[in-house]
C-alpha cells in the first residue's frame, strides 16, 4: 500500500491554441504546463484538473498520449512522469427552487467517458469550452449521468459565500438540492477545515476534501491530501472515498481557515470586520458573511461519531516572508520538490541552503506554528510568522 500527495481541484488557464478556458487563470496554465510543474516541481502525485470537458484540453492530453508522454491507465486517470490526471469538471449549477450559483466537481476515469461526458454537456451549457459554465438541467440529472458514466461526484468548496452549496444563507440542507446517495464526499474550500465542518450532522456521511482551487501553477499544491491506496488511480480514489480494504485519506493539509478570503463577516463597502450591521467604520448596513459565522448558523452536532484523519495547517513556499523566487529555486534544485521541502529535509538542510531564518520558517509550517491576521470579503489573511 502507498501514499500519494493529491490536489485534485485545479483549473486551466489557456487552451492548446492560445483561448482562455478559465478565463481568471493564468496565461501559462495548461493541461501540459500543469502535468510538468506537478510532478517535476511540486511533487504532487496526483492531480485532478477540472476543465477538461474542454475539448480542446481534451485534445492537448490526447497529443501528450499521442507522443508517449503520457498513458492511460488501466484502473483510470493519465499518466504522467511521476503524476497521474484526474480528469474532472467543474459546472455550475440552479436547483429547481432557484437556489445557486452551487459549483459541483465531476470526475470521469477515462478519456472516453469524459468525452461522452463534453458530449452530453454541450447540449446542456452554452459555450463547453469555457470553465464552471452553467448547467442548464438540474443537479439530480447532472448526478445520474455523472454515475451512469462510473464517475465521482463532488460539491465544490461549500461554505464559500459565492457559488457554494451552503454560502448564501438560504440553504440549510445538501438535500435541498442533490441526491445525497450519489454524493462522494464534499470539498471544504480554503476558509475552513475539518473541525468547522463535522458540526453539521449531515455531512459525517462524506469524506473531506481539501484542494487548492489553483488559477495560476503557483497555487498548485495550495492545500491537498495525503491519500492510501494500492496505486494511484482512479478506481482506488474510489475505494479512498469509500473507505474500502484500507484505502483511505490519511491527512487533509490546508491552510489555517483564517487566511482564506472569506474567514471572517466583513462590511461590503469597506471590508471592516463587523458582527453586526451598521458597520462602526463607514456606516454601511451591507455584509459579506464569513465562513465562520455561516458554520455556526448551521451547526447542529458538536460531537462527530466518524473518525476524521487529521487537518494539518499549512502554507505554501510562496506565502513565507522573505522567500523569494530565487531561494524557492536553490531550495528546489537542491531537493527535487515542494512536497519534500515541506514535509521531510531535516532543518540542517535547510538551513545550508536556505539561512536559518527560512528554515525556521518552513519547519514551523511543518510544526503548525502560525500566527494569523485573519482575511475576509475577498481579501486573503495574512501569515505572520
Amino acid at each position: 500500500m502507498g501514499q500519494f500527495f493529491a490536489d485534485l481541484h485545479i483549473h486551466v488557464g489557456r487552451n492548446k491554441y492560445g483561448k482562455p478556458v478559465k478565463i481568471t487563470g493564468a496565461k501559462t496554465l495548461t493541461i501540459t504546463n500543469i502535468l510538468k510543474e506537478a510532478s517535476d516541481r511540486k511533487g504532487m502525485h496526483v492531480v485532478g484538473v477540472i476543465d477538461c470537458h474542454a475539448p480542446t484540453v481534451l485534445e492537448e492530453i490526447e497529443d501528450n498520449i499521442v507522443k508517449g508522454l503520457a498513458a492511460e491507465q488501466k484502473d483510470g486517470g493519465i499518466r504522467y512522469k511521476n503524476t497521474t490526471l484526474f480528469l474532472g469538471s467543474e459546472i455550475e449549477i440552479y436547483d429547481s427552487n432557484c437556489h445557486g450559483p452551487i459549483h459541483v466537481l465531476c470526475y470521469l476515469p477515462k478519456m472516453e467517458a469524459m468525452r461522452q461526458f463534453s458530449a452530453w454537456l454541450s447540449q446542456h451549457m452554452k459555450n463547453i469550452e469555457l470553465s464552471s459554465q452553467r448547467f442548464y438541467g438540474t443537479a439530480a440529472e447532472l448526478q445520474a449521468k455523472v454515475k451512469q458514466l462510473e464517475g465521482i461526484f463532488i460539491p465544490a468548496h461549500i461554505f464559500t459565500p459565492f457559488k457554494s452549496m451552503f454560502g448564501k444563507g438560504v440553504k440549510q440542507s445538501l438535500r435541498e438540492v442533490f441526491d445525497p446517495d450519489l454524493i462522494d464526499g464534499v470539498e471544504l474550500g480554503l476558509s475552513s477545515d475539518t473541525y468547522m465542518a463535522d458540526q453539521i450532522k449531515e455531512l459525517h456521511d462524506y469524506s473531506f476534501l481539501t484542494n487548492s482551487d489553483a488559477h495560476s501553477l503557483a497555487k498548485i499544491g495550495r492545500e491537498y491530501q495525503l491519500i492510501q491506496m494500492d496505486e494511484p488511480t482512479f478506481l482506488e480514489w474510489k475505494n479512498v472515498l469509500q473507505q474500502k480494504n484500507n484505502r483511505k485519506i490519511m491527512a487533509n493539509y490546508g491552510m489555517h481557515p483564517k487566511l482564506g478570503k472569506y474567514y471572517a463577516t466583513v462590511c461590503k463597502n469597506c471590508l471592516t470586520p463587523i458582527t453586526a450591521p451598521p458597520c462602526e467604520s463607514c456606516g454601511s448596513t451591507s455584509i459579506i458573511k464569513g465562513v465562520s459565522d455561516r458554520i455556526n448558523e448551521l451547526a447542529n452536532d458538536s460531537k462527530c461519531s466518524v473518525e476524521r484523519p487529521p487537518y494539518i495547517y499549512q502554507v505554501p513556499l510562496e506565502y513565507i516572508p522573505g522567500l523569494g523566487k530565487k531561494t524557492i529555486e536553490k531550495l528546489l534544485d537542491h531537493f527535487q520538490n515542494e512536497m519534500n521541502i515541506i514535509h521531510y529535509v531535516p532543518q540542517v538542510h535547510l538551513t545550508e541552503v536556505a539561512g536559518e531564518q527560512i528554515a525556521q520558517s518552513i519547519m514551523n509550517i511543518r510544526n503548525g506554528i502560525v500566527q494569523i491576521e485573519q482575511g475576509g470579503g475577498g481579501k486573503y489573511g495574512k501569515w505572520l510568522s
